[in-house]
């Protein structure tokens, strides 16, 4: 079969505007120019003035309803109504379009060697060129197209990956983030070092973990020291002093906290003692007033003296002499005929009374010695405290020196640290780069594992359904073969299948094309490639067997020594229907089915 040129589709033809001059090989001449775009025409259309548009632009621009020809207009040609464009107001002029496929092309991208003509272009290369500068539609980043598999799985920054612990897909500037809340990630335990415990389950892990660092009982008061639980008691009895110090600081603080309530107790208690020891003067001299029977003062008047006993005033029975006193206890004044009032004095108190005044006094002196012997306990507390403060002092000044002594050997660490990241970050590089290696060595080993040299293949393909499935999807419309030689020093090449078709047999047949690679022998190689080559769809029955077979056309730039990894695919995009994959038949066994190339070696 001749080689696969592929015709642009239908719905494209009025998606693109014309080609870009730079593709030309020659000078350009302005007839083959749209009066649009200013760009070379593709599939021309003629206006009724005789102005040539690009399919695309003319739509363009009668989109909106009629349009003046803007060429007519600049020309100063235009007349009615044959410079009005409108819808149905043009046909195709397949001369010019004929004209301008044949001319001489080259493509346009940097890099690239192709050379051809504008027909093969459009066909075979436009889309399609390795060296074609497109955009990463997630990171917006420009790229080459051969450079855009290798982008999307190592270097863009915003694409997707699945953490290796959940398996959940997150972006990979969100990785790192999510590995410090992932609950399968895996800790260690810092006690037993037993590693690859979950993050859900490390609590759990530590409750239970004999080896794990507590902390010490004494952490309440400084003790900051962590411990596995299976040690607490050996370090409880050998730290022993070190936790009397932190208590002595301890006490330090509430000693602090007394003192600062002292003084004020000090003063209630002074300002009390003052208080009981004037109460006492005062009784003290009521009692000598009471009991030494001193002159009284003179009662006058009509006044009735107060009586010290039950009741009050006792009516008088006479006329003139003292009356009996009712109450018992107490005198009642005496009273005359005529009213005069007589001297009296104080008699000396009941016994009862004096009882009770000494009794109230001695308790009183109790009050006031208690109060002294609080005083006294106060001044030995305080002492001790002072005591207490300096051995404290002592201890402080030695632990500050100590301090200074762990910050410098502190800050010594710190830098041994920084010291071994930098060395760990370029080993992790170093790691990265060997990893990479490594992937493309295993690539290059099982391409050489797959490879033939006899100018015969077969390719199985297995999983062929989902495989289908995802080119009717448009996730991966094609697949290529391992490479195979026509000898150890022969020409390499591989296959390429479209599950859902290409170009004509798009979405009716399943096309396989054939595609010669660069090699490592091509300066030893006759070019162009010339030798038939016979495609196959094994039946695995072994009883009707799908086969198509070509000779290369050896003008087409599909079997001319590569320039690139490797040429535009050739063969046959009608191999298959799919209705006969479809079918029941035993093309297709346990989800796999079998392609077979054989390149005839004659003449080499």
């Amino acid at each position: 079969m001749a080689a696969q040129e592929q015709s642009p589709a239908s719905s494209l033809e009025d998606n693109k505007p014309g080609f870009p001059k730079k593709i030309l090989a020659n000078n350009l001449e302005d007839k083959h120019l749209c009066n649009s775009c200013q760009k070379i025409l593709r599939r021309p259309l003629q206006a009724q003035c005789g102005h040539r548009f690009c399919s695309f632009c003319f739509s363009r621009i009668v989109s909106a309803g009629p349009q003046k020809c803007s060429a007519c207009i600049k020309e100063d040609l235009f007349e009615e109504p044959t410079s009005i464009l409108k819808q149905g107001g043009a046909f195709p002029d397949n001369a010019a379009r004929r004209e301008v496929e044949a001319l001489a092309a080259v493509c346009p991208n940097e890099g690239c060697t192709w050379m051809g003509t504008i027909k093969d272009f459009e066909a075979n290369h436009e889309g399609t060129c390795d060296f074609m500068i497109i955009m990463c539609p997630s990171c917006k980043e420009l790229m080459r197209a051969n450079e855009q598999e290798r982008h999307n799985e190592r270097e863009c920054p915003e694409r997707t990956l699945n953490c290796k612990y959940c398996k959940e897909p997150f972006l990979l500037k969100n990785i790192k983030a999510h590995d410090e809340i992932c609950p399968k990630y895996p800790m260690i335990c810092e006690g037993c070092a037993k590693k690859k415990i979950p993050r859900e389950k490390y609590v759990e892990h530590i409750k239970f973990c004999s080896k794990f660092k507590a902390p010490c009982r004494f952490h309440v008061v400084g003790c900051d020291t962590s411990v596995e639980k299976e040690n607490i008691h050996d370090h409880e009895r050998q730290c022993s002093y070190e936790h009397l110090n932190l208590l002595l600081h301890f006490i330090m603080g509430i000693k602090v906290s007394l003192d600062s309530l002292q003084p004020q107790s000090l003063e209630v208690a002074s300002q009390r003692l003052q208080d009981l020891h004037q109460s006492l003067r005062e009784l003290e001299l009521k009692m000598s007033q009471l009991g030494g029977g001193g002159p009284a003062p003179i009662q006058g008047g009509g006044g009735p003296a107060p009586v010290q006993g039950g009741g009050g005033p006792a009516p008088v029975q006479g006329g003139g002499g003292p009356a009996p006193v009712q109450g018992g206890g107490g005198l009642a004044p005496v009273q005359g005929a005529c009213g005069p009032t007589l001297a009296t004095s104080f008699t000396p108190l009941p016994s009862a009374m004096r009882a009770a005044l000494e009794l109230q006094l001695q308790m009183e002196k109790t009050k006031v010695a208690e109060l002294c012997r609080c005083c006294q306990e106060l001044e030995l507390k305080v002492s001790t405290f002072e005591n207490i403060v300096c051995v404290l002092n002592r201890e402080m000044e030695h632990s500050c020196t100590t301090m200074e002594a762990y910050n410098r050997q502190h800050r010594l660490d710190q830098d041994k640290i920084e010291i071994l990241n930098n060395k760990v970050r370029q080993l992790e590089r170093t790691v990265s780069l060997r990893d990479l290696s490594i992937v493309e060595m295993e690539g290059k080993i099982r391409e050489m594992s797959a490879a033939t040299y006899d100018g015969i293949f077969i390719w199985k393909i297995p999983d062929f359904i989902k495989k289908r499935q995802d080119a009717v999807a448009g996730r991966a419309p094609a697949m290529f073969s391992p490479a195979f030689y026509t000898s150890k020093y022969g020409y390499k090449m591989c296959l390429r299948i479209y599950s859902n078709g290409d170009g004509t047999g798009r979405g009716t047949h399943l096309s396989l094309f054939f595609v010669v690679m660069r090699g490592h022998s091509d300066a030893l190689l006759k070019w162009p490639f010339n030798q038939k080559v016979t495609l196959m769809l094994l039946d695995q029955n072994n009883r009707e067997h799908i086969i198509d077979a070509f000779r290369p056309d050896v003008s087409s730039s599909s079997f001319q020594r590569p320039v690139s990894d490797m040429n535009i695919a050739s063969g046959c995009p009608l191999f298959c229907p799919l209705a006969k994959l479809d079918s029941k038949n035993s093309y297709i066994r346990d989800d796999t089915i079998f392609i077979k190339a054989i390149v005839d070696l004659t003449g080499l």
